[in-house]
Order: structure tokens, then C-alpha cells, then sequence
């Protein structure tokens, strides 16, 4: 086929090399936090920590953001954490929602999924954009805190080394190499880290050996946004197909290599386009198209045995290893930065003890290996790895048209926040509750009615929860428990009814769902750390017990 490629309509801004005032080759400065990689993740630990007031030093190797086809699909969860850095309207005005996708068997719709999306909510469960979208938007929030964020532009870690009070790293640039000194430091710089290669660590997991195209292709169409699956289509026999919308009229397009085919010979344009071709035939698309990207992607399952070792945090693909089926890839990354940066801001600021760090890997890796678990599964669905699998999917396809039960086998499993049910830093939970988010758990979203100075605006609960812990108590009426007043964290008032006479800011449950919905009687309580998940709950707690279950947060025992 003679088809001419077109560009991306994208094209990042290019940034220049630079090289800080240097002593003796070094930089002058002593930083608290260095992160090293600026994609999504090291973006977002940075944007974290700033929100935190923690300033940190950026070194990535690139001169722009990125550039070809990798993460498209931001999950809710995600959208929540960006939003609290302050970046999320780029992502709702570029960004595709969806709310579910079908799953075809030859040519016969055997699954319409739908995820969950109820009037509680304010943000869509996916939406579709492309990383470079991702990067820059989160790049512009970055630079609007160009005080606590230096951004070091093709910049290459070397080497590195680190003691007990910190780590040196030896970096390269086109304009000269310099070391430079940091407290910390967050490793968010990919699959091929070159921070976990210098530290000799390795992941651990399984790699499977199912290949899969992927097509970015620019096309017009009026379809609507959602994950389109196609199992042995007549397009192309034996394969399977996943197909997405995209912003800009880019189209991703994932296909199953056949094991006869080698790397090279699969990728090539003349094998790929009249595939693509025989896809969008079947599809009844029936307008002019053009290729962009051409890539080959290999699952894999992996991830290392711990996130932290000593001065240095990992995240992102620098920790581990997601198959993108189920997209827990970047959304994971996304939360290793929420999960990390609070945690390493205060431990900085001395709000907390270097302990704080630990449960930073221990809850990562629990969640880690839950994402692990559901990618493996989408994974051996999508892409048999023995003949016993490819004849149970073959039979579950085959019976699902006509037999409801066994279609939630097909289920792709879309992202779902994580819940740290085991983590050492929940409260015990001693008192029965009949709904309502556990300790661990990220806060449930639902609309209330916010008063301040006699004016009402409605908001949502998410929107209540500060840079530091949140207290949400709730109460019958005219106000709560005065005395949790003095606990430090921001004390937001829930009532049923709108109060008479209010000299302070309170919420109320208009809708009438709130208090059902978090199982909450008036003098309950809810802990709410700074990343959104709860620390703690109690019926009608004293100041004393909230104050211990913070405690217990930032000072956690060795156990």
C-alpha cells in the first residue's frame, strides 16, 4: 500500500542544556530532593513535593516531552491526584472520556462493559491522552512553580552513589559534565532505569512472549470513545485487536503479532498498513486515513522486591513492570508519585520520622503486585501463553453471546483504585460499620453543599482535602465536637441540614447521600491522609484518638 506517513499534530518545545553555578565541578547547591526522570511520574513527585513547599532538581536526558505512542488511558483515580497538583482542567478540556467499550468474537459482540460512573462523581472513569499530552500539561504546572522545581534539560545520569546522609550524582550534558549532591532522591526514570542498573538491582516477574504492533493513525470519524476488542476477526485471523480513540483524530491501534513473524519483519509498513486497512474495512470506516507510529510492545510482569534502598525511592517503570492490558501502567506511576512525595515532604520538613519511607514500599509493592495480578490475567486472555489457555478463552468467547455469566471472564478489568487494606499506618479499626470506606481505602467521592461567610457553592469531597491530613466529621445539626479543633489537621463539619446560625465554614448533604454513603452517624469521624486515603475512622472518637492515629502515621513502630 502506498500510504504516506503524517506527523503527530504535536510538537513539544525543545530545551536547551544548562549548567548550574558549579564549585570545584560541582553544583553549588545541595538539594533536597533529586528526581531523575520527567515523564508523567517524575513530573507529578515533583508537582507533589512542591505542593508540599519541598523544592527538588529534575534531570532528564531528553530535550522535550516525549515523542511517539505510549500511555493513552488516565484512569479517575489518577485524575483525582492531578487535580490536587493543579493540572487536571488541561486534562478534562484535551482529554476523551469513556465509560466502557465492547469485546467482538470473529464478528459477533459478545461483551458491552460499563464502568462505574454514578451522580456522586465529578470525573469521568478513563479519558484517552496521549503521553506527550500527559507530560506537557503536567510540565506547564511545573513550571509554574519554577521556584521549588528546577528542571534540568538533556541531562544523563552516569553514575551514582549514595551514604547515609544522601546521594551524588555524575551527570553528562552537551554543554559539560558536573556532579551534584541531593538529600534524596526519587528514581522515575523507566523500564531501562539506569539508577536501578547503577544500584545493581533487578526485577523480578514473568515476560511473556506474545508480541503485539501498535499503530498510531490520524483518521476523521464520528465513533465514539470507547476500548474496542476484537478476538480472531476476519481482519486479521488468530490475532487480537484493541482499538482506541485518541484526541486530535489519532487512532491507537493494538494488534497480536503471529509467532511465525519476527520483529523485524512484523513492524515493517508494507505488513502493517494493509492490516490496518482490513481492520478499518471491517469496522465500516470508510474515510481516508493516514499512518503515524510504528512500534512493537512486549508484556511484561515484573517488579522489585522493594521500593526504597536507603536514600533512594523508586517508582514508575523504574519499580516496576505493568502489562498495558487493564491500564495500570502510567496510572500506577501516578500514585507511586501521590504515595511517595507527601511521604518524603515530611519526613524533610521533620514532620515525620525516616520510618514514614518504608510504608511508602510496603504499601507500592502490596499495590504493585495487585495491578501485576490483574495485568497477568488481561494478559493471558489477550495473548494465550499455552495451548490450555487459548482453548479456555476459545470456549468462554464462544459461549458468551448466549450465556451472560462467563462474560466477566472477557472483562478487560479497567484501572480501579488501590486500597492499602494491610498497610501498618491504618488505624485499628475496633467499632462496627455498616458502609463507608475502611482504613486504607481512597475516599469515596459525593457531592455536599460548602457554606463560607453565608455563601453556598457545591462541591465534592474531594475537594475538601488539603496538603496535610483532613478531619471530616460529621454531625446532626448545628455543629460538631469542638475539641477536635485543636488536632492538627484541616476540620471540615458534615451536616444533614443547613445550620441556623454558622460562624464558621461547614458542609452539608443536600443530596441526602453522604451520611449513608460513608455509614456515618453524627459524631463519626473520618482520618483522611494527604494523599486521599483514609487513616482512620471511629463512631465518636476523642481528640486523644485521633491525635494517636496520626501519630501512628508519621511515627510508625518497626514491626
Amino acid at each position: 500500500m502506498d500510504i504516506a506517513f503524517q506527523p503527530y499534530p504535536f510538537s513539544g518545545k525543545q530545551y536547551p542544556a544548562r549548567i548550574p553555578a558549579l564549585e570545584h565541578g560541582q553544583d553549588a547547591r545541595r538539594h533536597p530532593v533529586a528526581i531523575v526522570g520527567g515523564g508523567p511520574v517524575g513530573l507529578a513527585t515533583a508537582l507533589g513535593l512542591a505542593k508540599q513547599g519541598v523544592a527538588s532538581v529534575l534531570i532528564e536526558a531528553d530535550s522535550s516531552v516525549c515523542h511517539g505512542s505510549r500511555a493513552i488511558c488516565i484512569s479517575r483515580r489518577s485524575l483525582e491526584i492531578i487535580e490536587r497538583l493543579g493540572a487536571v482542567e488541561g486534562f478534562l478540556e484535551i482529554g476523551l472520556p469513556w465509560t466502557g467499550g465492547r469485546s467482538f468474537y470473529r464478528e459477533t459482540e459478545v461483551l458491552h462493559f460499563t464502568m462505574p460512573q454514578d451522580e456522586n462523581q465529578k470525573l469521568p472513569p478513563m479519558i484517552n491522552l496521549a503521553q506527550y499530552h500527559i507530560e506537557q500539561i503536567l510540565l506547564d504546572a511545573a513550571e509554574r512553580h519554577a521556584d521549588l522545581i528546577d528542571i534540568r534539560w538533556q541531562t544523563r545520569v552516569t553514575a551514582m552513589a549514595q551514604d547515609g546522609d544522601g546521594v551524588t550524582l555524575q551527570l553528562s550534558t552537551p554543554e559539560g559534565d558536573y556532579a551534584l549532591q541531593a538529600d534524596w532522591m526519587v528514581a522515575c526514570d523507566g523500564g531501562r532505569s539506569t539508577i536501578r542498573e547503577e544500584m545493581g538491582l533487578q526485577l523480578q516477574g514473568a515476560s511473556y512472549e506474545g508480541r503485539y504492533v501498535i499503530v498510531d493513525i490520524a483518521m476523521e470519524s464520528a465513533r465514539p470513545t470507547e476500548r474496542l476488542a476484537y478476538f480472531d476477526p476476519p481482519s486479521n485471523p488468530g490475532s487480537t485487536v484493541l482499538v482506541h480513540k485518541q484526541p486530535d483524530n489519532i487512532w491507537r491501534i493494538d494488534y497480536q503479532v503471529r509467532d511465525d513473524e519476527s520483529v523485524d519483519q512484523a513492524v515493517l509498513p508494507e505488513n502493517v498498513l494493509p492490516r490496518v486497512q482490513s481492520l478499518l474495512d471491517m469496522m465500516g470506516e470508510k474515510g481516508p486515513w493516514a499512518p503515524i507510529w510504528i512500534t512493537m510492545y512486549k508484556a511484561n510482569a515484573l517488579t522489585l522486591e522493594k521500593y526504597r534502598h536507603g536514600r533512594v525511592l523508586f517508582a514508575g517503570d523504574a519499580a516496576h513492570l505493568v502489562p498495558i492490558f487493564g491500564v495500570r501502567g502510567a496510572n500506577s506511576g501516578i500514585d507511586d508519585a501521590d504515595n511517595a512525595a507527601w511521604k518524603l515532604a515530611y519526613v524533610i520538613k521533620g514532620l515525620a520520622d525516616e520510618r514514614l519511607l518504608d510504608s511508602y514500599s510496603s504499601e507500592r509493592v502490596a499495590a504493585a503486585h495487585e495491578n501485576l495480578s490483574y495485568g497477568t490475567k488481561s494478559t493471558e486472555f489477550m495473548a494465550p501463553p499455552s495451548f490450555a489457555f487459548a482453548l479456555m478463552r476459545t470456549a468462554v468467547l464462544s459461549l458468551a453471546e448466549k450465556h451472560p455469566a462467563v462474560r466477566s471472564l472477557i472483562n478487560p478489568r479497567q484501572s480501579s483504585a488501590i486500597a492499602y487494606a494491610d498497610s501498618p499506618l491504618n488505624a485499628p479499626q475496633e467499632e462496627a460499620w455498616n458502609a463507608g470506606p475502611a482504613s486504607g481505602t481512597v475516599l469515596p467521592e459525593c457531592p455536599l453543599t460548602v457554606v463560607r461567610d453565608g455563601v453556598e457553592s457545591v462541591r465534592h469531597m474531594t475537594d475538601l482535602l488539603g496538603a496535610g491530613f483532613t478531619i471530616f466529621q460529621f454531625a446532626a445539626g448545628e455543629g460538631g465536637d469542638t475539641a477536635l479543633a485543636d488536632v492538627p489537621a484541616t476540620l471540615v463539619t458534615i451536616t444533614k441540614r443547613r445550620k441556623i446560625d454558622a460562624s464558621a465554614p461547614y458542609g452539608w448533604d443536600h443530596t441526602g447521600r453522604l451520611f449513608a454513603l460513608y455509614g456515618a452517624e453524627a459524631g463519626g469521624v473520618y482520618l483522611v491522609r494527604p494523599d486521599g486515603h483514609v487513616a482512620g475512622r471511629w463512631h465518636a472518637p476523642s481528640a486523644a484518638t485521633v491525635l494517636a492515629a496520626i501519630e501512628r502515621v508519621l511515627h510508625p513502630q518497626t514491626r
